[in-house]
């Protein structure tokens, strides 16, 4: 059975399963897209493009409801946002280039789950808790044998809204008239929160807090201006104090849904973890840490990138009775590189990983670009700004090229085989969802203020190529790790083109890129001509 389902809220993306198999996953803010962005018309014929065959099945994400859905004689509308039940699905038929196709909706809520259960390693019929936390659901699920949910609690609404809403609450340039709070908040708030060095507020920060989780339906931004007698009002996200509320705020919202989950979850049964608070590394670590579930997944595609697969495993479901999917994280589009660009800038020579591997550890900063990109926000070694992990200074440039707060973290991609020693990391962390404690002095590039690091474990398996790069590199350094970043301009989704690659390059300072077995250099770059030997 081929379906095809897109979300169309933000984090749009159009994901195509065949026979059960992903075939790919494309999302609206990728190719430099704005982040964030929902589908546009563009999106879906060049989908279109890319099929071979009709589909069976469309599948459109559920979202809340414009008044122009509200008429009940509307044919084929969308599900809404929340439902669980049968009864929320909408199942019809309707007409795609002449044939006649199913038609498939199923509520947002559902495709969170769905998409995480779908593809877990857990086998179909596994009973198992869900924990659904994002900007506006927060609570637990129980999903039994037959692949029923029923929800076990509400623990919070707008959960990452809420968490978000603090970092605008201190930052001057929120608009605190706006109506919800920015998407891109919620992860310089984790940043911060590793900051705090005290974790008992005084009365007035227990007051700031308890503001922002009172029990109501939709907590405006606006209503941050009943705050502007607390001291955190614009104070700037630079005040250490700030960053202690951070670190106590972050800490307090864990600890209500861990309250939740030890009263409420009393099973021995594996929790699956989605909404895009799952992308919360340090949560998703103290889970593991609480010992309540015997296993643990989050999908790399935990926030509403992943919605869209959510549906389409939802779809594939009904029509099938089966809920399980075989993926991989590289499912994306192939990078294009058969676009014309001024190569008069660079050096452009065939390279192997040795050479590749000699640069970067005599710190140069390179582009690396590889095969088709990875699904969900994380840079995962196929869209990635690569450089070697033993300077702090290294971090602070990468930084400015990224165009980033300095208090953001730089990310470790390590081989499997070294995870262990470096970073205590026993087990595959493929998808850079866990925190693990830094075990050396040697990684500053790397290591975050509370000494972790939001680690990327690759093998052969995983990404051949960059694990065969990462091994070059260790015969050189002793050290088969990296620094790993997103390949992307300021507020825009990864790089996916030779043009765009190259105007980054210059624009922002790499010292060269990495395609395919090419590297091209900046004849420009004082790192690379210092590398040359010269002045």
């Amino acid at each position: 059975m081929r379906i095809l389902a897109y979300n169309s809220g933000h984090d749009g993306a159009i994901a195509y399963l065949q026979d059960s198999q992903l075939v790919f996953s494309l999302e609206a803010e990728k190719n430099s897209n704005w982040r964030y962005s929902p589908i546009s018309s563009h999106d879906v014929f060049e989908t279109l493009g890319d099929l071979k065959e009709i589909p069976d099945v469309i599948c459109a994400g559920g979202w809340w409801h414009s008044d122009q859905y509200m008429n009940s004689h509307r044919t084929h509308a969308h599900a809404e946002y929340g439902g669980l039940a049968k009864s929320d699905l909408i199942v019809d038929k309707t007409s795609l280039l002449g044939r006649q196709v199913h038609y498939f909706s199923s509520s947002h809520e559902r495709s969170h789950i769905l998409c995480a259960f779908g593809m877990s390693d857990l086998p179909k019929g596994t009973p198992c808790y869900a924990l659904l936390w994002e900007g506006s659901i927060g609570g637990f699920y129980e999903i039994d044998e037959q692949l029923n949910i029923s929800r076990v609690s509400d623990v919070m609404k707008e959960p990452g809204h809420r968490y978000a809403l603090l970092y605008g609450l201190a930052d001057p340039t929120f608009d605190k008239n706006s109506g919800y709070s920015r998407h891109s908040d919620a992860g310089k708030l984790m940043a911060l929160a590793s900051f705090a060095n005290r974790f008992t507020p005084s009365a007035e920060e227990q007051e700031l807090m308890d503001y922002l989780l009172q029990d109501c339906v939709h907590l405006e931004p606006r209503a941050c201006n009943n705050l502007k007698h607390s001291r955190y009002f614009n104070v700037g996200v630079d005040d250490p104090e700030f960053r202690d509320v951070a670190g106590m705020f972050s800490d307090k919202i864990f600890d209500i849904f861990y309250r939740s989950a030890k009263e409420n979850t009393r099973k021995r049964i594996p929790l699956i973890i989605a909404g895009g608070c799952g992308l919360n590394c340090d949560w998703n670590t103290k889970w593991k840490n609480t010992g309540l579930f015997p296993e643990i997944f989050v999908p790399p595609v935990a926030n509403d990138s992943g919605s869209a697969i959510g549906t389409a495993i939802d779809a594939q479901f009904y029509y099938t009775g089966n809920p399980k999917i075989d993926w991989n994280v590289y499912s994306g589009r192939r990078f294009d590189s058969t676009g014309s660009f001024d190569v008069a800038p660079y050096d452009v020579c065939a390279s192997d990983d040795v050479m590749i591997a000699k640069m970067l550890a005599n710190g140069l900063i390179l582009g690396w670009v590889h095969g088709k990109y990875e699904i969900g926000p994380r840079a995962l070694g196929n869209r990635s700004i690569l450089a070697a992990p033993f300077s702090e200074c290294t971090r602070l440039r990468l930084n400015e090229i990224k165009q980033r707060e300095q208090f953001r973290p730089i990310a470790p991609v390590c081989t499997e085989e070294d995870a262990a020693r470096w970073f205590g990391c026993d087990v595959g962390s493929p998808h850079m969802l866990y925190t693990y404690k830094v075990r050396t002095d040697a990684l500053p590039a790397v290591t975050h203020v509370n000494k972790t690091a939001r680690i990327q474990t690759v093998s052969a398996t995983t990404n051949q190529r960059l694990h065969q790069l990462l091994v070059a590199f260790k015969a050189r350094t002793g050290y088969g790790v990296l620094c790993n970043t997103s390949l992307n301009f300021k507020d825009r989704g990864c790089i996916n083109t030779i043009g765009d690659l190259s105007a980054f390059a210059i624009q922002r300072g790499l010292d060269g890129f990495v395609v395919g077995g090419q590297s091209y250099m900046r004849k420009s770059s004082s790192k690379y001509r210092e590398y040359l030997g010269l002045r």
